[in-house]
This record gives C-alpha cells, structure tokens and sequence, in this order.
C-alpha cells in the first residue's frame, strides 16, 4: 500500500471518527459510498474539506466528476496526486 493511499485511510477514519476501524479494513478499490464502507452526503462534506486542509488542494463541488474521485482511495489518491502536479 503507497504512502498517500494509507494517509488517505487514515484521513477517513480521523475525519470521519470512524475508531472501530483500521486502514487495513479498508480496501483501496473498495467503495465509500452507499454499500461499499457506507458513508453518506455529510461524511462527504466532511471528508472534502478535510482532504482540501490537509492537502491544501480546492475540491469544485459542483464539478461532474467529482462524485468519481470520491468513488474509493484509489481514485482519491489518484485525484490528489492530479491536484497537486497542477
């Protein structure tokens, strides 16, 4: 597992106070949202804004995709590596 997919996993579980978990209970490919790890709107409110502090990044909401970026930690860390290369 990289460096950021793990720093990812730990964002969530921070962010999120998800204590019951660890970052190897979560699969990079494995889905956030709904039946995946069973976050909803507000965990995705608040995980944006802890990716936007803590990689100092801007997150376009209203952007098309940006609900696939939040798809799983591969494509998050995907999207924060994009991020900052820009």
């Amino acid at each position: 597992m990289s460096d950021l997919h793990r720093d990812i996993k730990m964002l969530i579980i921070d962010a999120l106070g998800l204590e019951d978990i660890s970052a190897d209970d979560i699969g990079n490919d494995q889905t956030l949202f709904g039946e995946g790890l069973g976050l909803d709107s507000v965990d995705a409110l608040e995980l944006g804004l802890a990716i936007q502090k803590k990689y100092g990044i801007k997150i376009d909401a209203d952007a098309k995709d940006t609900r696939n970026h939040f798809s799983n930690v591969a494509s998050l860390a995907a999207f924060v590596t994009a991020k900052q290369a820009a």
